[in-house]
């Protein structure tokens, strides 16, 4: 049978799909891009399960093709011959065809934005906290928020809360190269401090025989990606905090990392998935461009935040903060600060509630 043929006749095939809050748009080409393990593959099986026969898939990871690759399969012909109106190549890199070939809808899944302007671009995040609750079993809030914790936001580990330590494994195994690990490994140790990429590659060398254009090169393909990020410090130029793409995964990769700064890193998160713009404030939290301050503060009593309160006065003042939100664990309250407004609310509770803009 031949190759094309082969794809055509049997498109695979997902048993286990929860609905995301992304959807592909019905109409036009589409780029679907995103980090890697957010679920890109699973959301675009669904999606063809509830096509017609004249959808033709194409995995590019498929081993098959590594004897016969795509642009020497006669991919148009076979196109015009069955009437193909809606093309899906799946894991494309950026030149790995010369050209795509001409069909009604085209439809590609990548690590990284193409620059091709004919596409709409859609980026698919991993999971915020309510997509998490979606494939959680548990009636019972506490319980699904500690599994939050344990788990993080990769879909698959999401289905893995017994076998979480083998899953991360494999994880950090399949999907980065052996010099990928290692500058990954480097980025864990280092999670929400402020960082440059210079000093990224200072500290990976000390540890790793690696060459500087490649730690460059791959820090900015891991920005695209959507794996790292960078945040603007609002109160200085320089030093942007450094956040990894899941707290879980860095969890494993670093045992001693501190709650804290997992817990930071949870609600930083949160906003970028949110879409929310926002900076940090030195080391007091994050400012939005409404001016709400968000404070993470995973355990503080009313009592004592509102002596923090009264010591940070000054600076709130100075930054023209007109709201702050306190996230915890578990707790709530609110007070005034002459026309100040300070509100604590539970991370389940604010993650739902803060919507995007």
């Amino acid at each position: 049978m031949d190759l094309l043929e082969y794809y055509h006749e049997n498109p695979p095939e997902n048993d286990y799909f929860v609905l995301r809050k992304t959807n592909l748009p019905s109409r036009g080409d589409i780029n679907l891009y995103g980090a890697r393990g957010s679920g890109k593959t699973a959301l675009i099986l669904d999606y063809l399960s509830q096509q017609d026969r004249y959808s033709l898939y194409i995995d590019l990871e498929d081993p098959n093709l590594i004897l016969s690759t795509l642009d020497t399969l006669p991919l148009q012909a076979y196109i015009e011959e069955y009437h193909i109106n809606e093309l899906i190549l799946d894991h494309y890199e950026e030149g790995m065809l010369e050209y795509f070939p001409t069909v009604s809808r085209l439809i590609v899944i990548s690590r990284l934005p193409l620059k091709e302007e004919k596409f709409t671009q859609l980026q698919l995040f991993l999971l915020d906290y309510e997509e998490f609750l979606a494939f959680e079993p548990a009636a019972s809030g506490s319980i699904a928020f500690n599994h939050f914790l344990k788990s993080g936001t990769l879909p698959e580990m999401a289905k893995h809360i017994k076998n979480n330590t083998l899953f991360m494994k494999q994880f950090f195994q399949q999907q980065f190269s052996p010099n990928e690990q290692s500058l990954i490994l480097i980025l864990a140790r280092y999670n929400t401090q402020p960082l440059t990429v210079h000093q990224i590659y200072s500290f990976t060398k000390e540890y790793f025989k690696i060459s500087k254009d490649f730690v460059y090169n791959t820090m900015k393909q891991f920005q695209e990606e959507g794996l790292v990020y960078f945040i603007d410090n609002g109160i200085k130029r320089s030093g942007k905090k450094m956040l990894l793409y899941d707290f879980a995964f860095v969890k494993y990769l670093t045992a001693g990392q501190p709650f804290g700064a997992q817990f930071d890193s949870m609600i930083a998160l949160t906003l970028i998935k949110h879409k929310i713009v926002f900076r940090t404030l030195g080391l007091h939290g994050y400012i939005t461009d409404n001016n709400e301050l968000i404070i993470p503060a995973a355990f503080e009593s009313e009592e004592h935040f509102w002596v923090k309160a009264q010591n940070k006065f000054s600076l709130l003042k100075k930054h023209a903060i007109e709201k702050i939100t306190i996230v915890t664990i578990a707790n709530s309250y609110h007070f005034d600060i002459e026309k100040l407004h300070f509100e604590a609310l539970p991370f389940d509770e604010w993650s739902i509630s803060h919507n995007e803009q």
